[in-house]
């Protein structure tokens, strides 16, 4: 269950504005925003300064992986399960929502896995960046289809000639 909220911070990176939400438990949202009006919160949670030292070295293409243990605030039971197939898509690789429906053992579920994307809380930490369309086009994304091939090509993934 998630825990309560403890710290919130704005954290600026390559593609733009993140909010940082963590609980005693783990990360429980990172979202893309447009620039904060109010001033950055304090970073003195040990949880949050870990996400910070690790969104630090994804960005700067030090590191690859997360360790932060991940506490979401919100979901169903199948959006958390999609979730917990992104998390093992390796870095800088892509799959389908096809194959992601398939491993939550719902193969028809292509749409319903779109929409556990859509409501993916903790952009980024939760990859779902690296679900594509099974004709290996990008398909959206809910901080827009920018954001998606900016974090791809981080990452290296190759992307097919017409979306890159």
């Amino acid at each position: 269950m998630a825990g309560d909220e403890f710290v919130h911070h704005y954290y600026s990176d390559a593609v733009g504005w993140l909010e940082l939400r963590v609980s005693d438990q783990g990360v429980r949202a990172v979202s893309f925003v447009k620039p904060p009006t109010q001033p950055m919160t304090s970073t003195q949670h040990p949880l949050m300064w870990q996400l910070i030292t690790e969104l630090d070295e994804y960005f700067s293409n030090k590191s690859a992986t997360f360790s932060v243990p991940l506490d979401p605030a919100s979901g169903t039971t199948f959006q958390r399960r999609v979730w917990e197939q992104l998390t093992l898509i390796p870095y800088g690789q892509t799959c389908s929502y096809a194959d992601i429906a398939k491993k939550v053992g719902n193969p028809r579920a292509c749409r319903a896995v779109g929409s556990a994307n859509k409501n993916n809380p903790i952009a980024i930490l939760i990859p779902c960046h690296r679900v594509i369309r099974a004709d290996g086009s990008l398909g959206g994304y809910s901080s827009g289809i920018g954001i998606k091939k900016t974090l791809l090509h981080l990452e290296g993934a190759g992307l097919p000639t017409a979306e890159a």
